[in-house]
């Protein structure tokens, strides 16, 4: 069992330390919002730091799942940072979705110091998380994700190393852009229905049977037909993510014209006040401009 530290509790964050903690590992956590912590420990046990700094020292392994690139670099670096408090040979695995260009900062100052460093995005919702049933994409050197896996394996289904550092994020840039245009898909499907008149369970019973079957549709048609839009990844959240890919895209030459248009239409949704609502409530948007 190793010494872990685990920075940022949130919907994701606090269930996968959770798991850590009760497959045996002995799990220090950190977080800004320190009631959360002090949740953690009282639902988990366990030990919380102060500071990344103190909440990782001594710690093997340090995981970090916080929000962007600003709040990544916040807990990585300067005198309070998990980079002060970590022992050489020790690694930090990033579960955030971050740009790849602060990746790379912070891999090249991680092995200036002696520091292992994986980007290792993660995806499958809240529920994933909770089930320890994620998918863990990473980059970063061969050897330090090998010690690593084991790991993360402890919340994951799948987890894979698929490159060089970056590789991580770029992979989980590629999974959003896959994820808005077929929410986006799955919204007109469900809007067309309605519009004509038909029962949306009844079309997406067959339909899910064949060629558009999807996870999406699995997971989110019942709470898309019912108005309810509170169940997974918010759309604040996803902007950041398509923001990240569309400034990646025009650096790599790459073409997205369907992802910028469906990052538009989360523009939409939040000036409707649902910066909180799920990605699913691109059908919501339908509806609203109906």
């Amino acid at each position: 069992m190793a010494k872990i530290a685990f920075l940022g509790l949130g919907v994701m964050g606090f269930p996968m330390a959770g798991h850590l903690q009760a497959a045996g590992h002995d799990v220090t956590v950190f977080n800004r919002t320190t009631a959360k912590a002090e949740a953690w420990v009282a639902a988990h046990g366990g030990t919380m730091g102060t500071t990344p700094h103190k909440a990782t020292e001594g710690a093997e392994f340090v995981m970090t799942c916080v929000g962007n690139d600003d709040d990544l670099r916040s807990v990585c670096t300067g005198e309070d940072g998990a980079f002060a408090g970590m022992s050489k040979s020790a690694t930090l695995v990033d579960h955030t979705t971050v740009s790849a260009k602060v990746t790379s900062e912070l891999y090249a100052a991680a092995k200036d110091q002696g520091l292992g460093f994986l980007d290792a995005p993660i995806s499958g919702g809240q529920a994933g998380a909770e089930n320890g049933v994620l998918s863990i994409m990473c980059g970063g050197d061969q050897p330090v994700y090998e010690a690593a896996e084991p790991i993360m394996h402890v919340y994951s289904k799948i987890c894979r190393r698929i490159g060089a550092s970056g590789a991580g994020q770029l992979t989980k840039m590629s999974n959003q852009i896959a994820i808005a245009g077929l929410v986006q898909g799955l919204s007109e499907a469900l809007h067309f229905a309605e519009r004509a008149g038909l029962d949306g369970g009844a079309v997406v019973e067959v339909i899910s049977q064949g060629a558009a079957g999807s996870w999406q549709m699995d997971n989110r048609y019942e709470t898309m037909l019912g108005d309810h839009f509170d169940h997974g990844f918010a759309v604040d959240w996803m902007r950041k993510d398509l923001g990240i890919c569309l400034n990646t895209a025009s650096e790599n030459g790459a073409s997205l014209p369907v992802t910028a248009l469906v990052d538009q239409f989360y523009k939409d949704i939040q000036k409707l006040g649902g910066g909180r609502w799920d990605t699913s409530s691109l059908l919501k948007r339908l509806r609203a401009f109906d």
